[in-house]
C-alpha cells in the first residue's frame, strides 16, 4: 500500500512511513479452551475500542466492539485516518509534514488465548512557518516555563 500526496507530490511506501513489519495474527483458541469446550468468549464479544484523539473524523469516536480476527484490520485502517488527517494539514499554506509514523499495540485476552492488536498510536511532526517576529521569543518563554515538570524519581 501506498500513501501519496505528501507536500512534495511524491509517493511513498506506507512502510516507510510506519515502519510497518507482519505481526503474527494467529487467533487460534488456546488448547485450555479447547478443553473447556468454549467457543465464543465473553471477554472478546465485549472488548469495545474508542479513540482518544481531538480529531472528530476519525472512526471509534463512539466505543464500538471489534472481533479479534479483525483488530489488526480495523485498528490498522483507523489509524491510517489519522496519518491522512497529517497529510492534509502538511498540504496547508505555511505548513509541512515532517514525520508520520504508527505503533500497534498487541495483547493476548485472559480468557480464551487469542492475540488481538489492543490499540494503535499515530505520531506526527508538522513544522509550521512563523510569520509572527515574536512568536520564537514567547516559545522559548513558555519553554522556561515547562523545564523540569516531568521529572521521574524512584522514592
Amino acid at each position: 500500500m501506498y500513501i501519496s500526496g505528501m507536500s512534495n507530490n511524491y509517493t511513498i511506501p506506507i512502510s516507510n512511513i510506519a515502519k510497518v513489519t507482519p505481526i503474527n495474527t494467529d487467533n487460534s483458541i488456546d488448547s485450555a479452551s479447547k478443553v473447556k469446550g468454549t467457543t465464543g468468549c465473553e471477554t472478546c464479544e465485549n472488548r469495545k475500542y474508542v479513540d482518544g484523539s481531538n480529531e472528530s473524523d476519525v472512526s471509534f469516536k463512539t466505543p464500538g466492539v471489534i472481533k479479534p480476527e479483525e483488530s489488526y484490520a480495523k485498528v490498522s485502517a483507523h489509524e491510517r485516518q489519522h496519518v491522512s488527517n497529517a497529510i492534509a494539514k502538511g498540504k496547508e499554506p505555511g505548513a509541512k509534514l515532517i514525520s508520520a509514523s504508527v505503533s500497534l499495540q498487541m495483547s493476548t485476552c485472559p480468557e480464551c488465548g487469542r492475540k488481538y492488536v489492543a490499540g494503535g498510536l499515530t505520531k506526527t511532526q508538522i513544522k509550521y512557518e512563523e510569520s509572527n517576529p515574536y512568536e520564537n521569543s514567547r516559545k522559548i518563554v513558555e519553554g522556561s516555563f515547562l523545564a523540569g515538570n516531568n521529572v521521574d524519581a524512584k522514592v
